[in-house]
């Protein structure tokens, strides 16, 4: 692997020796310096095959949402699993095709957790962030990393990048959160423009809750009987986090480069689940998390463009459950992580650009559990890419060759008995196509197939008594087609509506899933027996008007059906309780949300609902596993005070406007009406 690894970076290295030597046609002076930048790669929406789902600007500020998760609820196709509070790990499925199969990036560079797959995206606060980007299948761009095309679904978080208004050489923002649960956020973004082609950026926040809530634990049954109804208060959901980054943002002459570090440190409480009549946990969960990254990109001469990224970063985890009723764990976990990415794009002719990315990634993960495997993983990925778009036709396709080295150690107590390697490789491809009949309408017809998978996490693997060293990837199979309408109409009131429709089909097999080991139901292994076969419409529409006394108002409205089955064993149809057919765990066949916002003079107003249907928590769909459906009223109202250069900004929040009591996961009750208020300082 490491021979492929050199062969590849070589080639990169040809062609950025090729791309240097050529004559430059187009003078240095041909390349306008921008006082600024927002894209984190060189596409433009008019480019995009596949467009993405988008928050920014006001979007963002319109929802009632304090971390990243809450903020992508408000995606079509997207699930939440949240287990409550203001400190709940909050994870995102995409498509019923699982948290794993989704990648985060921030900044243009992925987030990882070799341990167990999973982002916890509520560590991730909205008051860095810029823009947040949804694409189903991969990102309309070739020229990216070999990461980006390896993931069946992508969220993209991009941070906030320096602005300066006229000779401002500096920005100050102070922020201040208070409310339920006793709520204490300050927060605080410094931007310094230190030349004319090089900033500076920092922000550091910290969140202190005790994260009580009352609230009412009833069950119905379909038939309506009640199961149970009860009132209490959520404890143990306590949270103190500290959240700081740094960034540098450059621009050079047909490129631009940036270097981040960032650092989170964590204790919270687990609240754990409400069973058996145990209504407090004592469970506790410490994170500390740090990564510096940099990318660099530039452009050379009229056909080359080149990038280049890195990235390191170390996760510490532990976690304490003190009740030996149970059973007594204090295990620690710690995860390294190092990548380097190149690529490099060329335009063969106007319209037709081709691409080649080559990435390389070192995991590492320890562990204080006796008998733990230590393993190590190298990744290699190469991806081959090209686009090519004529009149209103654009077409993508590409292929990843994905190469892998697992090295774990085979422990019995202090001794080590051997070395166990395990080596695995896979070619996936995907081709991307859209169609825009009229000229000059904005309507355009797309489709997508892509293939991939997702290697078996290092808890699947080596976690000690259940992980199992013979998983194998999991496999997705991605089929899309669809159309969206962009109206641009001349009309005063109505300034642009857009309408979306796509209907989608995704194929999983080997699923890794758990399994019972041996006659014991307390001992369970990772087994590749899973199946699941998922047909889909996803339907979003937004609007934006002008009305009278200089109010304008805009909206967003998603929709999601899904029919998300369990395949995995036909055997198992025999009788009510069988899962066979059955709609997978917390997947809900009808989900929707909706967003306004209105805005008068210096006020704001805006309100959100969300939706989410009938679920089960098992696919076997009978009574005693039914999840009743629930839904969420949100509004904000806030109002702008300008201040000379200045501008202070108070928002109050309402969330769960009607006190909803309701769960997302079984036995975590959701809070009831809770209010935030927010003061903001902009200098």
């Amino acid at each position: 692997m490491l021979r492929l690894l050199l062969i590849c970076m070589a080639a990169l290295s040809c062609a950025v020796g090729a791309g240097a030597s050529a004559p430059k046609e187009t003078p240095d002076s041909a390349y306008t310096t921008l006082p600024d930048f927002t894209l984190t790669g060189s596409s433009r929406p008019d480019d995009e095959v596949i467009p993405a789902q988008r928050l920014d600007g006001k979007a963002l500020e319109q929802l009632n949402s304090h971390n990243v998760a809450d903020a992508i609820r408000y995606f079509s196709g997207v699930q939440i699993k949240d287990y409550g509070g203001v400190g709940g790990v909050k994870t995102v499925d995409i498509r019923s095709m699982g948290t794993n199969h989704l990648g985060v990036f921030y900044d243009g560079i992925q987030l990882g957790n070799a341990q167990n797959g999973q982002i916890d995206l509520g560590k991730y606060s909205l008051d860095n962030i810029e823009e947040i980007s949804l694409y189903n299948g991969q990102k309309s761009e070739i020229f990216q990393s070999a990461k980006d095309f390896g993931s069946a679904g992508t969220i993209y978080l991009r941070t906030r990048h320096p602005r300066f208004r006229s000779s401002r050489r500096y920005n100050l923002n102070l922020t201040f959160r208070t409310g339920s649960f006793g709520l204490a956020n300050p927060s605080v973004r410094f931007e310094y423009k230190i030349s004319d082609r090089v900033s500076l950026s920092a922000n550091a926040e910290y969140t202190y809750a005790t994260g009580r809530y009352k609230f009412r634990y009833r069950k119905i049954f379909p038939d309506g009987s009640v199961a149970w109804d009860t009132t209490a208060t959520r404890r143990n959901g306590d949270i103190r986090a500290f959240r700081a980054e740094a960034g540098l943002f450059g621009h050079l002459d047909g490129g631009r480069w940036h270097a981040k570090l960032y650092y989170y440190d964590s204790e919270r409480g687990i609240p754990g689940a409400i069973v058996n009549n145990v209504w407090k946990n004592s469970q506790r969960q410490w994170d500390r998390n740090f990564f510096a990254q940099g990318n660099w990109q530039k452009r050379l001469g009229d056909r080359w463009e080149l990038m280049a990224s890195a990235k390191f970063a170390r996760d510490y985890m532990r976690y304490l459950n003190p009740d030996t009723t149970l059973m007594y764990l204090d295990n620690s976990f710690r995860q390294n992580e190092a990548y380097v990415s190149a690529a490099a794009r060329f335009e063969i002719l106007p319209g037709w650009d081709v691409s080649m990315a080559a990435d390389w990634q070192w995991n590492s993960l320890r562990a204080s559990m006796v008998n733990f495997s230590l393993p190590e993983r190298h990744t290699l990925l190469v991806a081959a890419a090209t686009a090519w778009h004529w009149r209103g036709l654009k077409a993508q396709g590409s292929l990843l060759g994905t190469f892998v080295s697992d090295r774990s150690k085979i422990v019995s107590g202090d001794e080590v008995l051997g070395t166990r390697r395990k080596r695995f490789h896979e070619f996936t491809p995907a081709a991307f196509i859209s169609w825009q009949p009229w000229a000059d309408h904005a309507f355009n017809l797309r489709a997508f197939y892509k293939r991939i998978f997702r290697m078996p996490t290092f808890n699947d693997l080596y976690y000690t008594d259940i992980g199992n060293a013979d998983l194998k990837p999991e496999y997705v199979s991605q089929y899309n087609i669809g159309a969206v309408y962009d109206f641009r109409p001349s009309s005063p009131v109505l300034s642009s509506l857009r309408i979306s429709l796509d209907g989608y089909h995704n194929r999983i097999s080997d699923k890794i899933i758990a399994v019972p080991k041996g006659t014991g139901q307390y001992r369970w292994m990772m087994m590749n027996i899973g199946k699941v076969r998922i047909f889909g419409v996803d339907f979003t529409a937004s609007a934006d008007l002008t009305l009278p006394k200089g109010i304008t108002l805009n909206g967003r409205v998603n929709y999601t059906f899904q029919r998300a089955m369990d395949y995995s064993d036909p055997s198992d149809n025999k009788d009510a309780a069988g899962t066979y057919r059955g709609q997978i765990a917390y997947i809900p066949k009808h989900s929707g949300s909706a967003v306004v916002g209105v805005y008068w003079w210096r006020f704001n107003l805006n309100y959100s609902f969300i939706y989410v249907g009938e679920r089960w928590h098992n696919s076997s769909n009978i009574p005693v596993n039914y999840e009743q459906p629930w839904y969420t009223h949100d509004l904000s109202v806030s109002y702008i005070q300008p201040l000379g250069a200045s501008a202070l900004r108070a928002t109050l929040e309402i969330n769960n406007l009607f006190n909803q009591q309701y769960e997302v996961i079984s036995n975590y009750p959701m809070p009831g009406t809770n209010f935030k208020l927010i003061l903001q300082f902009d200098l």
